[in-house]
């Protein structure tokens, strides 16, 4: 595929194109998730922890330099439509990344999740030189998406998954890999595996994510995740609040830092 992310999150944000691409709106490679697989799939929301607020901000380095930032957090829902209070959790997230030799993109996500750590909903948009909206609803497994490129007509495509236990990683927005973290089953450890949407791309696919244990972090003992496909590892670290504290991409040379 061409190299056309500017900074492709995932998953999404985590190729080793990253920023050498052109100044258009950035998109999440295939490359970075398998094909959808749901047999043995060991991730369960019901396996996941107690949600608790979190809001910081991310700075997105590459070879050393800081390439953008995201602010995010993450809180008990109210009462907005397709939100029940107490019951349900919005992640949201807003990421700047500059663009070498000039320009910015700019890219926003608000994920509405049940307590259990199913998704319901999810809007985005993205803005380079010309601006994409898009919506996901989740029902009982079916990732329902719509985009709307520059003004143009919706596009839209159903993903069926078996499991409702379903990770959003967009493009550019890193907090959504704290929310995979919080799905992760710390208690039986090993290796899971997690079905996972791009919405920016409309890709279905599926990751494993596995404990490393402690390791050091920037000079800071964290628990460490693997989150791995066939053509690309990540590794993410997190607090003893299961807060993702950092993130990197050896192969990309990308590090992401809490502030």
């Amino acid at each position: 595929m061409k190299s056309t992310a500017v900074f492709a999150a995932l998953v999404c944000a985590c190729t080793a194109s990253l920023l050498g691409g052109n100044p258009r709106a950035p998109h999440a490679p295939r490359t970075m998730i398998g094909p959808v697989n749901d047999g043995g799939i060991l991730g369960s929301p019901q396996a996941a922890p107690g949600w608790t607020a979190d809001k910081g901000k991310f700075r997105i380095m590459q070879q050393g330099a800081e390439a953008g930032t995201e602010e995010f957090d993450l809180a008990p829902a109210g009462n907005g439509a397709g939100s029940t209070p107490g019951r349900t959790w919005i992640a949201h997230g807003e990421a700047l990344i500059h663009i070498p030799g000039g320009g910015e993109t700019r890219s926003s996500g608000r994920l509405t999740l049940a307590a259990d750590g199913a998704p319901i909903h999810y809007d985005w948009t993205a803005q380079a030189q010309k601006k994409s909206v898009g919506a996901v609803t989740f029902d009982h497994g079916t990732a329902k998406c719509s985009i709307t490129l520059a003004g143009g007509p919706p596009v839209m495509q159903d993903f069926k998954f078996s499991s409702m236990s379903i990770a959003v990683l967009d493009n550019n927005l890193y907090d959504q890999y704290g929310i995979l973290g919080r799905l992760y089953d710390w208690k039986a450890k090993g290796t899971q595996t997690f079905p996972v949407v791009i919405p920016q791309d409309m890709t279905p696919g599926t990751i494993t994510v596995e404990s490393l244990g402690i390791k050091d972090a920037g000079g800071a003992p964290l628990d460490a995740l693997k989150i791995r496909s066939a053509d690309l590892e990540i590794i993410a670290y997190f607090d003893a609040k299961r807060r993702l504290m950092r993130l990197e991409v050896p192969s990309a040379m990308v590090v992401v830092v809490r502030q």
